[in-house]
């Protein structure tokens, strides 16, 4: 019987086995046809188990019920499978920010490099001819950067909720701890629902952003500035009080963090107090410290960003006589350590405050002779804007999750042109392996390129996001 969107609760006493585990980390399992399906030759009805793992025996409660599949919770689980890990956060299985803790890390990390080898096989219709060894690094505390909601409880459950959403839900989840914020942040939730229960608008300050950078001075012998720089945004619909001001000010005395204020669009972010401070992150095999705001786009794994910048760097073979493009450039992150290597870089970005950041970097780099930036809508490319840019032997691409499909489709009309402006390597760094797979089949079957290489980077630790590379050859 068809049950459609409408939550249900049917708890199953008959165990079944699961076979296999999706993106979101539910076991999938499928039960044995009924009369109809298997007069009509179908199988039987696919299960989505949240909690269970591959080979794992269970019985479980249904959620949500339909005509070909349901999606249920485990209830009890009889033999538990041997990457089974138990979860480091209270949270877990509420919070929305995290679905893979009960599976362990090797796990998660194959099981991404399959995602990424499955897509490229049925998208792309291609192989790599090299898979390259999965990346990894600290799998908690890890995340720099964190957009936390906050919604007053306070008649309901006596205190605000600030936190991640529970899974595929607009509700705030009920957390006092986070595993994979730096440890200072997560010890500073509980904190911050004292702090904007106390505020005049605490209905009114719906979201508070994180930003950690690194120290001011890593090796200074002040407390101070050799400790990591945290700067809090808060979102406020309504003008704070003086009151309201002082709280926050001796907030962030006590906790020696940067608070900034968001009244409005992403625009009108700016600090409040201390009115002034340092927030960065360093490259320190390039000899680059990286200026950011805290509304600024960056990676939210500092120590992984090292490694996948120094790999994309590697993979380019950059020589001291190239020309090299950096598309979907932000604020320069690979631009610049590429402009220690080669004779000169263009870096390429849709967003004309980006470009202006990226410029004042590579002045405080040193780089303003061998680095120049433009504004380019790379979403709308053609031939002819590949050759506004000039011919470049190496290309570097690090699209958003929409991927680069109008570049790809521009270098294979250049193909097709036999133009001398298609560069001899790409490497393009994804945080979507679907529009990658995607971008592939065009860059390979359309355009000439070979794909050399291909393996993922495991950026966001216990969550479903694939980030990968792939290098491309002419």
């Amino acid at each position: 019987m068809r049950r459609g969107d409408k939550p249900v609760n049917i708890e199953v006493t008959e165990p079944v086995r699961v076979e296999a585990l999706d993106l979101d980390a539910q076991g999938i399992a499928r039960l044995a046809p009924n009369e109809e399906e298997l007069i009509q030759g179908q199988s039987g009805k696919v299960i989505f188990i949240q909690g269970a793992l591959p080979t794992e025996l269970v019985t479980y409660t249904v959620t949500s019920d339909k005509a070909r599949f349901s999606k249920a919770k485990v209830r009890q689980i009889f033999k538990p499978a041997v990457f089974r890990a138990e979860p480091k956060c209270a949270a877990f299985g509420i919070c929305g920010g995290c679905t893979m803790q009960h599976l362990d890390i090797r796990a998660q990390v194959a099981m991404k490099q399959r995602v990424l080898e499955d897509d490229l096989r049925h998208i792309a219709k291609t192989k790599p001819q090299e898979i390259l060894r999965p990346m990894g690094g600290p799998t908690w505390e890890y995340r720099h950067r964190a957009r936390l909601s906050a919604v007053n409880r306070s008649i309901k459950k006596g205190t605000v909720l600030i936190g991640f959403h529970e899974g595929k839900s607009s509700y705030v989840a009920d957390m006092l701890a986070c595993e994979i914020l730096p440890k200072h942040i997560s010890d500073l939730l509980p904190e911050l629902r004292k702090l904007v229960m106390g505020l005049s608008i605490v209905d009114r300050m719906p979201q508070i952003e994180i930003a950690v950078g690194e120290p001011e001075e890593p090796f200074s012998e002040d407390p101070k500035k050799s400790k990591p720089v945290t700067a809090l945004v808060f979102r406020t619909l309504n003008p704070l009080t003086t009151d309201d001001e002082q709280l926050l000010r001796q907030f962030a005395d006590r906790h020696q963090v940067w608070i900034w204020l968001q009244p409005k669009g992403i625009e009108t972010v700016a600090p409040f107090y201390p009115e002034t401070g340092k927030l960065c992150y360093r490259l320190p095999e390039f000899e680059i410290e990286m200026p950011f705001k805290p509304a600024d786009f960056t990676q939210v794994n500092h120590m992984m960003n090292r490694a996948l910048v120094s790999r994309a760097i590697r993979l380019l073979e950059v020589k001291k006589t190239d020309r090299v493009l950096d598309l979907f450039c932000g604020l320069g992150n690979f631009t610049l350590p590429l402009a220690r290597k080669a004779n000169e870089v263009l870096g390429i970005e849709g967003l004309e405050t980006l470009t202006t950041r990226a410029k004042e970097n590579a002045v405080h780099n040193n780089l303003a002779n061998t680095v120049s930036f433009m504004k380019s809508d790379l979403f709308e490319v053609t031939p002819e804007t590949i050759a506004s840019w000039g011919r470049a032997e190496r290309w570097l691409m690090d699209p958003p999750r929409e991927g680069a499909m109008e570049i790809c489709k521009a270098l294979a009309e250049l193909h097709n042109q036999k133009s001398d402006l298609l560069p001899q390597r790409i490497v393009y760094v994804s945080c979507n392996p679907k529009t990658l797979a995607r971008d592939v089949e065009i860059l390979c079957h359309h355009a000439g390129y070979t794909l050399s290489s291909a393996g993922i980077v495991n950026m966001f630790p216990h969550t479903s996001h694939v980030e990968s590379m792939a290098v491309f050859d002419r």
